[in-house]
């Protein structure tokens, strides 16, 4: 089968990697001139499937509020005039149930447990490398209200069996020995031993490399204008240069711009653009440096170690498409290495990045098919497109290539959304 590609992220050069090793004839259209320039270009590095959790959450709307007052909020809301940033956010209110939370925290469990998977056979297949790590995660606690309502958060690791540890400040430094000097006081942690961690961009650029040697052409350069349909059918795309590309089926992997081009097609997609921060810095010392990830509970900012260099994200902004960078967005991600690892990084440079993650208001992504009997989605995975890229991309290579599927896609697809 011919299939075309759009999009040349993480999700969608892994989606051609995939189906070319099942057999098909892929082409990747992307703008930009190479694969990972946007989204997957500099996030946090965590693959982290046991802490796949959505942002709608029991609490959530008064903790937002509350955040909209301090100075290092994790969350920003820039109101842009836009009705969709409305409607979403009304989504994602509606999803902060009990109900919801447990249902949307399974989906995405269960997806992003399958792609570690994924990436655990890939890594033996390949042998490739990108500065990974499989030592595990921790998700840091300052208050003892943190830490327990961790405990509360456990029953769907356990309903997942997926391994954790609940440590005290002992156990944490056990862990991660450099937290013995850090600047700020804490109670605990979640620690997740299985989960790791890796440069995302780099490990784009060995699948995209791995896929062209499967026959995968990557037409880079290339801006979309239109998707065309004939009936149910995805009949052809057409490009900005004036040239049309078609094929026997198409895939949707265009993140936080999938929305728009979905619309075109009457199809609703609740993906919004939502902002997020990084740097990197050089490691100076690297016994004062964390081991592996920390996920600051309090900021929700990730700290990540590759071979030589931090990496410091998080944060989230709904404000639509800008892509501005904010100077209080750099400090607050700088306080927070300072505070946890001060002898780890000179700090500077420190490579301040932004990106447009593409979320859902339930925080699951959209993988699977449409009411277009030859198009397919892979999108909307939010700050987890690193973690769940390999089991999205397998999945779906199943599901187009019509072979039993190794989890289950219930509740995955943009049926959910459809009235």
């Amino acid at each position: 089968m011919h299939i075309l590609v759009l999009g040349a992220g993480v999700i969608g050069t892994t989606t051609a990697y995939y189906l070319a090793k099942a057999g098909h004839e892929v082409i990747v259209v992307d703008r930009q001139p190479d694969v990972a320039l946007e989204t997957s270009f500099a996030n946090a590095g965590q693959i982290s499937p046991g802490y796949a959790s959505p942002w709608a959450a029991p609490g959530i709307p008064l903790k937002a509020f509350k955040w909209l007052f301090q100075h290092h909020a994790p969350l920003r809301l820039k109101l842009t005039g836009d009705i969709f940033q409305y409607r979403w956010m009304l989504q994602m209110l509606g999803e902060c149930t009990k109900n919801r939370y447990k249902i949307n925290k399974e989906r995405m469990v269960r997806l992003s447990e399958y792609s570690r998977d994924c990436l655990d056979e890939l890594r033996y297949e390949t042998g490739i490398h990108f500065d990974e790590r499989q030592l595990g995660t921790l998700q840091l606690f300052r208050k003892q209200e943190q830490l327990d309502n961790a405990v509360k958060d456990t029953e769907v690791l356990k309903e997942e069996g997926v391994p954790y540890q609940l440590l005290d400040k002992q156990g944490v430094i056990e862990v991660e020995p450099a937290l013995a000097h850090a600047q700020v006081d804490f109670v605990g942690g979640l620690r997740l031993p299985n989960d790791q961690t890796g440069d995302c961009q780099k490990f784009t650029q060995k699948i995209a490399q791995y896929a062209r040697e499967l026959g995968v052409q990557f037409r880079l350069n290339s801006r979309i204008q239109s998707i065309q349909s004939d009936q149910q059918k995805i009949s052809k795309v057409i490009l900005e240069d004036g040239s049309q590309l078609t094929a026997d089926a198409y895939v949707m992997a265009l993140g936080s711009y999938s929305r728009d081009m979905l619309k075109q097609l009457g199809l609703f997609a609740p993906i919004y653009p939502l902002k997020g921060y990084s740097i990197t810095t050089a490691i100076k010392n690297a016994e004062m440096s964390p081991v592996s990830t920390i996920l600051d509970e309090s900021y929700k900012i990730a700290l990540t170690r590759f071979d030589d260099r931090i990496r410091v994200g998080g944060m989230a902004e709904i404000s639509g498409f800008d892509l501005s960078l904010h100077t209080e967005r750099e400090n607050t991600l700088k306080m927070v290495l300072q505070q946890l690892f001060p002898l780890a990084s000179s700090m500077e440079p420190s490579n301040f990045w932004t990106g447009l993650r593409p979320a859902t208001p339930d925080g699951t992504p959209i993988v699977g098919k449409t009411p277009y009997s030859n198009l397919f989605i892979n999108s909307g995975h939010g700050t987890l497109g690193w973690t769940m890229a390999c089991g999205s991309a397998r999945l779906l290579s199943d599901i187009i290539s019509q072979k039993p599927t190794q989890i289950r896609s219930e509740g995955l697809d943009i049926y959910r959304y459809q009235s």
